[in-house]
């Protein structure tokens, strides 16, 4: 595709790296935000330079926050004894919209994905082991994907968890097998939750 001009096409390029947006999806962003008001593309362009200089991750649940803590874990009414793990923050959001969970939460930051080269010592697992060895926590809801690497995940953090003594649960399955969890719809996703068994039961160990 021949452009009139070389920072459209620099732009073009930046907005295509987003996942699902092709060259002619952005070609039509970019061509949109170039018949707005000057502020508004000024304004879009100073607000993700923000959010990549500025952004924090809790360091309890690696959730993304303003600050150290996020203002999950830092909610005293919370319930502080009961731990939700997600495989990213689209995960995390799509429980607490559930409004049937009011635990805390721990951001795995990924699956076990051979294929894709990620394993478990590129994800949050260790710091989950950490929360869970001060004893405080008494239930570890595995609220991840039904799929094999979610599975494959779950039972790894099974293992991990075998000697402390804390109930592990996993969210009921009226999620389908293979469906990733930030699609399901509110209802079914907070009934899954509601209705979470043991690890244990659920796969016969």
């Amino acid at each position: 595709m021949e452009y009139p001009s070389i920072l459209l096409e620099n732009a073009v390029n930046e907005f295509s790296k987003l996942p699902g947006i092709g060259k002619k999806t952005a070609l039509r962003l970019v061509l949109h935000l170039l018949r707005q008001k000057e502020e508004i593309g000024v304004g879009l362009g100073s607000a993700i330079i923000e959010l990549r200089q500025n952004i924090n991750y809790c360091k309890v649940c690696h959730n993304i926050s303003d600050t150290d803590v996020c203002g999950l874990c830092a909610n005293p009414s919370r319930d502080n004894t009961i731990v939700c793990v997600v495989e990213n923050v689209k995960e995390l959001i799509a429980v607490e919209n559930t409004m049937q969970f009011r635990g805390l939460y721990h951001v795995l930051g990924g699956i076990i994905s051979p294929m894709d080269g990620v394993g478990p010592a590129d994800l949050e697992i260790d710091s989950l082991c950490n929360r869970v060895a001060t004893g405080q926590i008494k239930e570890v809801i595995l609220a991840l994907s039904t799929t094999m690497e979610g599975d494959t995940t779950n039972f790894y953090i099974f293992r991990k968890l075998a000697n402390y003594e804390v109930k592990i649960s996993i969210i009921a399955r009226g999620i389908s097998i293979g469906d990733e969890l930030e699609y399901a719809d509110e209802v079914t996703l907070g009934r899954s939750i509601l209705n979470r068994t043991l690890f244990n039961e659920a796969f016969k160990l």
